[in-house]
């Protein structure tokens, strides 16, 4: 792609097949996100599953032409990679911009990566063993609890920005052209609870990472999967849970709308 066609896609007026497939990219997050959505109501209900993406793209594999479906979320997922790349170098960035850019990069560059391996036959990769597997591994380096406690602020603090995120509509300014009236209202309605929803499960995980390095042990730390099942032994938490699930639900409606509307 030349630097002109490069700068006609990144403004989103081109139309191009790159901007069209990074928009899928946001679609099939929505697929996933329902999925994970029904996987999480299903938990607070008592009937067991697992909520992680690998799991949710693995059911997607047993769907009719799921090889399919998966190569081309592959494909999508790495064009939405590649938009955010060009995004953190893009001039005029500021470093917390580039910053957000380059995260969401590594996001949706290991989401195409998990994809790919699925779709040619690998189970995923399970996210608590990760998230245990990763603070062993901090674990054994100098300071290691230290680090572990830091990953889970850091993790911690992600989440209340996706509260805050929801609560105060910041993410009406990733979006460009939504409609007007009653349309334009359900998608502020499904953002606001898929925010919030997400940014309490990532809450939980980050409060797993931190108990963890308190307590120095590695098995303490936990992925999505956990941090909903941590969730199940508070007060209600049942009812939380099946909330969060109907949360992650609403993000997947909203992030349909967003493959539309955002501002690329």
């Amino acid at each position: 792609m030349t630097t002109s066609a490069a700068h006609s896609a990144r403004t989103g007026t081109s139309g191009d097949i790159w901007e069209t497939l990074a928009r899928a990219g946001y679609a099939v997050s929505g697929v996933i996100h329902l999925i994970l959505g029904f996987v999480i109501v299903k938990i607070g209900l008592g009937s067991g599953g697992e909520a992680d993406s690998s799991n949710a793209m693995t059911q997607l594999r047993e769907a009719p032409l799921g090889a399919v479906i998966l190569w081309a979320s592959a494909v999508a997922f790495l064009a939405l990679a590649l938009w955010q790349l060009f995004d953190a170098f893009r001039s005029g960035q500021g470093a917390k911009d580039r910053a957000k850019a380059g995260g969401k990069f590594v996001m949706y560059a290991s989401l195409a990566f998990s994809a790919a391996s699925i779709a040619m036959g690998s189970s995923g990769s399970n996210g608590d063993k990760q998230a245990e597997s990763a603070s062993q591994t901090l674990m054994s380096w100098p300071a290691g609890p230290f680090l572990v406690g830091a990953v889970g602020l850091g993790i911690l603090a992600g989440g209340v920005y996706h509260v805050v995120k929801g609560a105060t509509k910041k993410y009406l300014d990733d979006l460009k052209g939504l409609p007007s009236g009653g349309a334009g209202t359900g998608v502020k309605v499904l953002g606001t609870a898929g925010y919030i929803a997400k940014g309490i499960a990532l809450g939980a995980v980050g409060v797993l990472f931190v108990i963890a390095a308190v307590r120095t042990d590695p098995d303490q730390a936990k992925g999505f999967d956990g941090g909903v099942e941590s969730l199940l032994g508070m007060p209600a938490g049942p009812v939380l849970v099946v909330l969060i699930g109907l949360g992650f639900a609403a993000y997947g409606l909203y992030s349909f709308a967003r493959s539309r509307h955002a501002r690329m």
